[in-house]
Formats: C-alpha cells, structure tokens, sequence
C-alpha cells in the first residue's frame, strides 16, 4: 500500500489513493487502527482516502484512528487538494470535493507547481439542535446554554461544520484539563453522534486560542471544522468580529463568515513523506482486527 504523509497546522494524515490501493471496506477500521499508531505504525490524526466522484472533481473518505468515519475534516481537505494538485491528478486551482458533510470548494494557492495554502468554502454552519445534532428541550440554538458534565457545569455553544462541534469558553486554555473533560463531552448523552469539542480562549476581537478534542482521535494539534466552529461561536456570543485567525497548537488557521452565510476557512497544507506498507505487513494488521 503507497501513502503519503502529510499535514495541515500539525493535524497529521496519511494519505492514500483509494482508486489505486482499492482497500476492502471492511477492512478499514483496521487499516486507519494500525496505520495513525504512532508506535507501530506510520502515525497520523486519521486516514484520507482520495477517491472518484460523480458529483465534484473527487471524493474524500477521512477515517479516524478508532476506525469510525468523520463526516469531513478541514485540515485533511486542505492535505487532500494539495496531494492532487501536487500530483496533477488536477490542474485547476478551483476544486471541487464531495464529502459526507456535503461537496465542498476549494481555491487552491499554488506556486511552482506545488499547493501553499488553500482557502476552503466550508459551506454554512448548522445551528439547530437537529443540525449538530443534540437532545434537549430548550432553545433551537444552543448558545451559552448550560451543559452538566462529570459533576460541574459547564457553558456551551454547538455548532454543525457537516460535523458536529460543542465549543466552551476558558480563561486560560493552554492549562486548562482537555484530556479529562473532553472525553466526558465527546461522549455525553446529549450527542447521540458524540460531538468533537473546543476549549477556547477569546484574545482579542481578531484573535482566539483554540485546542481540540476531536471525535475518534483524541486531543490534536489542530482540527479545521473545529476552528470554523469556534469561531463561529466566538461571533455567536459577540466575543469577536467576523473575521478571525484562530492560534492551534500547529499553527494558525484563518477563519471568516461573511454575509453570504458561509463560512471560509485558509490554511497551509504541507507534505511530508511518501512511503509504502508492504504486503505482509499489511496482512498482519488485517489479520489482528
């Protein structure tokens, strides 16, 4: 199996081309498992397949380190564009992409040849109960409501980036616990998809700080959905202005959301190595599913 590895802010995939490798479906939870282990495996926040599309230029699948499937993944899109662009398995420097969260556009920067940076219409964001989704009877929008959570409370704002996203606000968020109360968020029953999670620290009315637990992985270096999200909810809450750059422990991220109601995310996309799994290592990880 031939991947690369790539990331975008330091949110690492492997990136392979699903046309070619033409990997059984049931063996993928097995495959994104023992590829993203960081011990015994390549290592990565998730897998990216690239992938024909009858809708758009092409389709992207983002499996997780847990096996489960993300519904999209803004700094694995960024990964994916600058894989095929690089390649010239496209040309153009508009690209169009299907996702499960919808078909996305993308306007690629590109110099030599070679994708810097990519500016991502992440479409616009979804704030009902039923778009996150969430149980609950209270108000359709969930802002600055209440959520209790391993014995405390805590405040909450949802938004949906075609995959939901739960966003409270810290005062210092470069200590604060995510480890501990990101699982127990994730997995709250009001999620019935359990829910990516932000801890956010408003700098100033052009800035926030920004860490991630993400769905199926973890705490990352950074998540782009989740960046949109977060700002997204910084605007909800008149916290900042309409256009933001969000500081991830990766790396920055340009967030803006504009009168057309859609939400634009810009960020870096970079390459880090190509490599290939051999066959009977690749057996064995199917072989110990």
């Amino acid at each position: 199996m031939k991947f690369v590895k790539m990331h975008g802010a330091g949110n690492d995939f492997v990136v392979i081309d699903g046309a070619k490798e033409q990997l059984a479906e049931e063996h993928l939870p097995a495959i994104a498992k023992h590829t993203c282990d960081r011990n015994f495996g390549i290592g990565g926040d998730g897998i990216i397949l690239v992938l024909p599309s009858r809708v758009a230029n092409f389709r992207m699948r983002m499996i997780n380190p847990d096996g489960s499937e993300a519904e999209m993944c803004g700094n694995g899109i960024r990964c994916f564009a600058k894989y095929v662009y690089d390649r010239k398995m496209h040309t153009d420097v508009i690209m169009t992409v299907e996702t499960m969260g919808g078909v996305k556009t993308l306007k690629l920067n590109a110099a030599g040849g070679k994708v810097q940076t990519v500016r991502v219409d992440m479409g616009e964001p979804g704030l009902t109960r039923a778009d996150i989704p969430m149980k609950g009877t209270g108000s359709d929008h969930v802002v600055a409501e209440t959520l209790k959570v391993a014995g405390k409370k805590i405040e909450i704002t949802c938004v949906s980036m075609g995959n939901p996203h739960c966003v409270t606000f810290v005062d210092h968020v470069a200590e604060f616990p995510v480890e501990k109360l990101g699982p127990e968020v994730e997995n709250h029953p009001s999620f019935p998809q359990r829910t990516n999670v932000e801890f956010v620290e408003v700098v100033n009315l052009q800035e926030i700080k920004m860490r991630v637990w993400e769905r199926g992985a973890g705490e990352t270096l950074a998540c782009g959905t989740g960046a949109c999200a977060s700002a997204v909810a910084s605007m909800l809450n008149e916290k900042v202005q309409r256009k933001v750059t969000v500081h991830l422990r990766g790396g920055d991220l340009y967030i803006e959301w504009l009168g057309d109601n859609k939400v634009y995310m810009t960020g870096p996309a970079e390459e880090v190595f190509e490599g290939k799994v051999y066959a009977a290592e690749f057996k064995k990880w199917i072989a110990d599913n």
